[in-house]
């Protein structure tokens, strides 16, 4: 070994995930780091799955609910990324996100079924804003 360090695969997340909130864990347990907060292009609707997580979904950017998303950007070793995945909420999966600058990386999204009949939560922009909302409406 040359004593450099592998580079990890760049992950956003958009829930529980999230520093501080009742997944991260799963990314610390396998050794992922923060990186960066950061917003999704402004072509993703994002929905409250029973309160308990969210579902993110791209969309035409024409849709009236599209938004930015707030996301945090992980850096997770390859050798765990599968680990981190399979324990993510039935329904949630990776695949490419585009961010605000056009960067694509990889990030959790929301399986069309899962948001069938869940409410929607696009307009307040993230997971955590949802969260605080919901807090103040008591």
């Amino acid at each position: 070994m040359n004593g450099k360090r592998e580079k990890g695969v760049l992950l956003a997340v958009n829930g529980t995930l999230m520093r501080g909130l009742e997944l991260e864990q799963n990314l610390l347990d396998v050794g992922a780091t923060f990186v960066r907060e950061d917003k999704t292009e402004k072509t993703y609707r994002l929905w409250s799955v029973e309160d308990r997580h969210p579902a993110m979904i791209r969309t035409h950017s024409q849709h009236p609910n599209c938004n930015t998303v707030d996301v945090e950007i992980w850096e997770v070793p390859a050798a765990g990324f599968a680990q981190v995945l399979q324990k993510e909420p039935q329904g949630l999966s990776i695949g490419k996100v585009t961010l605000e600058n056009g960067e694509q990386v990889l990030g959790v999204i929301g399986e069309p079924l899962l948001i069938e009949g869940m409410k929607e939560i696009s307009q307040y922009g993230g997971w955590r804003n949802y969260l605080i909302a919901k807090k103040l409406e008591g």
